[in-house]
């Protein structure tokens, strides 16, 4: 009995479901005008056309600029850094720094300025250049060729030589109040040309700018203060004779009293020097002495006039000599010739050299 009931069931529920289908069918389209019967609507399937990509244009990058060479750093030519350098600018720097002048000097206030060029000074610069642009070791030392004229040297330093050069002043003796006293010498100087071209020369080939002191030889004067040693003083108003030792400050070194020329033979006035020295000398008459027209010539000895010691003077038959004839000695006995203790003229003779100065005044 169930089992019927299960099957009636079933069968209902089918027959409801196709009812409904059916009502389904004939009811109108929702949202219809009223009273408006609208056909089913049919949704014809949508084409699109195809897509169709436009290729992109890119535009081509340029290449990279080529950058300039550069000298490896650290390197130098001739003294100069041109390490990063391009070799255009390595070629200005080097020929710039070379082109700088030399400076000579003679002493304080003597200044001469030369360039390069005008001493025919030739750089090899491009040669240098190229080598260091073709390096690669980190300060690399390349050496700067410089060509140099050296008769244009030569010939500068001639001029500067004439130009710089001193002659020496000799010392002389002069009298001072009746007291000798020698001027200073003072040294000249030459350049030393032969060593100066060999510096500038130096200079030009090793870059070197700095004030270069140009290189003299010191000439000493032929008379120099010491050289004058010692002076005779002849005062004839008081026929004394002075031995002095010659310098800035004279000394006095003795003094003795003479004999001098009298009033008709005058000992002569000025400045002389001995000439000659004898020992134990002869005595000739003068020439042309009307006092001794008729005299001998006397051997050396106790009759001598001229004693034993004889010192000629520059002025003609003068010269200082011993006597026999101590009484003379303090007074104008002479023929003008200065006469001394014979003793005295011996020490005397043993202090003075030819060529000492003798200066007889009249006071």
């Amino acid at each position: 009995m169930k089992r019927g009931l299960t099957i009636a069931a079933l069968s209902a529920c089918g027959a409801a479901g196709v009812i409904a289908a059916v009502l389904l069918a004939a009811a109108p389209s929702a949202g219809a005008d009223d009273g408006t019967t609208t056909a089913p609507t049919t949704t014809a399937p949508t084409t699109t056309a195809p897509t169709t990509t436009t290729p992109t244009t890119t535009t081509p990058t340029p290449p990279p600029t080529p950058q300039p060479k550069l000298i490896v750093a650290g390197v130098t030519i001739g003294g100069t850094l041109v390490g990063g350098l391009t070799a255009a600018e390595a070629r200005e720097l080097v020929r710039t720094r070379f082109s700088r002048p030399l400076s000579l000097t003679g002493g304080p206030g003597s200044r001469i300025v030369v360039t390069p060029k005008e001493l025919g000074a030739i750089p090899r610069v491009e040669d240098a250049v190229k080598l260091a642009a073709r390096v690669r070791r980190p300060g690399f030392v390349v050496p700067l060729n410089v060509e140099v004229s050296h008769p244009k040297v030569e010939r500068l330093l001639a001029t500067l030589g004439k130009r710089f050069h001193r002659d020496p002043v000799e010392a002389t003796l002069k009298l001072r109040n009746l007291r000798p006293f020698a001027t200073r010498d003072v040294p000249g100087r030459r350049l030393k040309e032969v060593v100066a071209a060999r510096a500038v020369i130096l200079a030009l080939k090793t870059q070197k700018r700095g004030l270069l002191e140009l290189p003299f030889e010191k000439v000493d004067a032929a008379v120099q203060s010491d050289d004058l040693g010692r002076a005779i003083v002849i005062r004839r108003g008081t026929n004394q004779l002075y031995l002095y030792k010659v310098g800035a400050k004279p000394k006095l070194i003795r003094e003795f009293r003479v004999a001098t020329g009298r009033s008709q033979y005058p000992t002569p006035l000025g400045k002389f020097e001995v000439v000659n020295k004898q020992l134990n000398p002869w005595w000739y008459p003068p020439a042309g002495s009307d006092w001794a027209k008729d005299a001998e010539p006397i051997p050396p000895g106790p009759g001598n006039p001229l004693g034993t010691r004889w010192m000629g003077l520059s002025a003609p038959y003068v010269g200082i000599h011993g006597t026999p004839d101590a009484a003379s000695i303090g007074y104008s006995a002479s023929h003008g010739c200065v006469r001394m203790l014979i003793p005295q003229v011996e020490w005397l003779f043993t202090q003075v050299d030819v060529g000492t100065p003798v200066f007889i005044v009249a006071a």
